[in-house]
Order: structure tokens, then sequence, then C-alpha cells
């Protein structure tokens, strides 16, 4: 066999540790450094000359700093004669840039696709892209996993007496619905009118809520004013506990301070990114379900059969 070879990028060093615990193989030595002007120089520490390679590096914050880490990781990786690079990034940023929301405005994550098979990336493996279709601004495979695969087992032991689960908004009643199936509870609908970004006015509940425990499904939270806002929404309708499931936990500006004064009893979030501790949130590893999917990519497996 050709072998294949796990790299980390300096965003996801814990990450890598514990996905290359799972496969039984070291992770590979590569030195990353920073110029004092903060320019960023990559050296790769052994052969990979003729391997399968993966690079697992985050582009959360600094956003711009993790990016640009991971494409001059692949561009130092091509010059040694790789056979294949594979970018496993657990949080895709720039993934909520990915239309024309208004006149004369970027469409960010088609760049950042256009910039990842610029540098010589083969192949994308993330979870929970904050849009499905963003797929579709590659030219290369990207395996877009499912992020509900690790809540579920988590939810159904807090046998929890009456649940159902809620969309926060319009825009993620598919993903709620999947996990909603996936789980054979109902749904219920949070209707919100955002004003600005990063500020969300929860408006009414399509749905009953009355004495049950409710599950918001989201792909990620940021200043968790929307989660905040939607579980005292559900509360006014009776709800008797709100929860909510994000698999990246980006919590940025007062996302802590919001989660300690509101009414969001517990948040469920992934290891995508690292996260401070706090008495509300749990953080479930998403790096054995990355682990089989690396095996099963360099094994040419399937990985949809996974989540089936």
């Amino acid at each position: 066999m050709r072998g294949y070879k796990i790299f980390a990028g300096t965003a996801s060093v814990l990450f890598a540790k514990e996905v290359c615990k799972r496969l039984d193989v070291p992770l590979a030595k590569a030195e990353i450094k920073r110029f004092s002007d903060g320019e960023i120089s990559v050296q790769i520490s052994e052969s990979v000359r003729g391997r399968d390679v993966f690079i697992i590096q985050s582009t959360g914050a600094p956003s711009n700093d993790n990016l640009m880490e991971l494409l001059v990781m692949t561009d130092a990786l091509r010059r040694s004669s790789a056979n294949t690079i594979t970018a496993v990034v657990p949080y895709f940023g720039y993934a909520r840039q990915d239309r024309k929301a208004a006149p004369r405005v970027p469409i960010t994550a088609k760049l950042v696709a256009n910039m990842f098979q610029t540098a010589g990336i083969d192949r994308v493996v993330t979870i929970d892209l904050h849009a499905g279709q963003i797929q579709g601004f590659f030219d290369i495979p990207v395996d877009n996993l499912y992020g509900s695969i690790i809540f579920q087992e988590y939810i159904a032991g807090k046998n929890l007496a009456n649940p159902i689960i809620a969309s926060p908004d319009i825009g993620g009643v598919a993903r709620a619905r999947y996990f909603a199936q996936r789980m054979g509870l109902d749904m219920v609908i949070v209707d919100k009118r955002r004003e600005k970004a990063n500020v969300a006015e929860v408006m009414n509940i399509i749905g009953d809520v009355q004495d049950r425990d409710v599950i918001i499904i989201d792909d990620m939270v940021d200043t968790a004013g929307t989660m905040v806002k939607a579980a005292s929404a559900l509360k006014k309708k009776g709800a008797v506990s709100v929860m909510a499931c994000a698999t990246h936990p980006v919590l940025s500006g007062n996302a802590y301070d919001n989660l300690d004064s509101g009414e969001l009893d517990e948040l469920v979030v992934s290891n995508s990114l690292s996260s401070k501790s706090n008495t509300k949130i749990k953080v479930l590893s998403v790096a054995p379900l990355f682990a089989e999917v690396i095996r099963r990519v360099y094994h040419n497996e399937s990985v949809d059969s996974l989540f089936m």
C-alpha cells in the first residue's frame, strides 16, 4: 500500500492527535513558524513522496491566519511530491458568505474554494457546512459530514419526557427535519427577523411546545443571541426545558455572557473548534467520526453509508 500521513495545522493539533490515536498512526511532523511580520513559514519534516496526505485544520478564528496556514502547508506538501492532499476541515470558515445577499458584496465561500483548489488540495472533508450548496463551489470531491450523528446518542441518553426538535430559523428547517426524522420526533420552527448581522429578534413559534422538552438544532452558535432569544420565546410558549445542539462553537463576542444570563438550559457542541469551559456547555468529540472517514477515504470505501 502507498501509505498515508496525517498533518495538523496549529488550530487543530489536539483534534488531530485524537484522530491519529483512533487510527493508531503517528501525527506526521511539520515545522510551522511565524516571521516577526506575521508571515507563515512551513517546513515538512519527513518524506511524503508518493503518500496520500491529510491536513487537519479548522479555519476558525483567527480565520485568516488559519486559512493561510492551511494553504501554505498544502503548497509545501505539493512541492514535496505528495500523491494526494486531502484537507480535513472540521470548521469551514467564511461559509456564511455563500451568496450575494446585498449589492456589491463578495461570495467569499466561493473564493475560499478557489484558493483550496489553486493551492493543490484534491479533496475536502468537513462537517455541517453552513449551506450544503457550498459543495458545488468546488470542482473536487467534498465530503460534508452530518454532525447530528454525534448528538443522537447523547440526547437519547437523557431520557427526556416529551422531546421535540426545533429549527432556530426558516433556513435551518432541512437540517432540523433530518434530525427529527432520525430521532422519530415532531418538529417546530422559531420564526425570527434579523435586523443586522449577529443580532436576531425572535418573532413567534410555529408549532406547539406546551409541556415539551425542546431541542434546537443548528450548524453553529456564534454570539448565542439567536439561541438565547429562541429559548426565551419557547419557554414563554410553555416549553419545560430548552437545550441546543450546534456542531460548531464559534462563540464570539459576548456569547458566554449571553449563555450565562439566558434561559437556554444546555448547549451541546462538538470539538470542531476549541471553546472555553462553561457549566452550560457540553462538548462531544467528532474526532472518531473524522478518523473513520479518513480511513474510508484512503481505502476507497463508502462514506455515505456511515449516515444511513
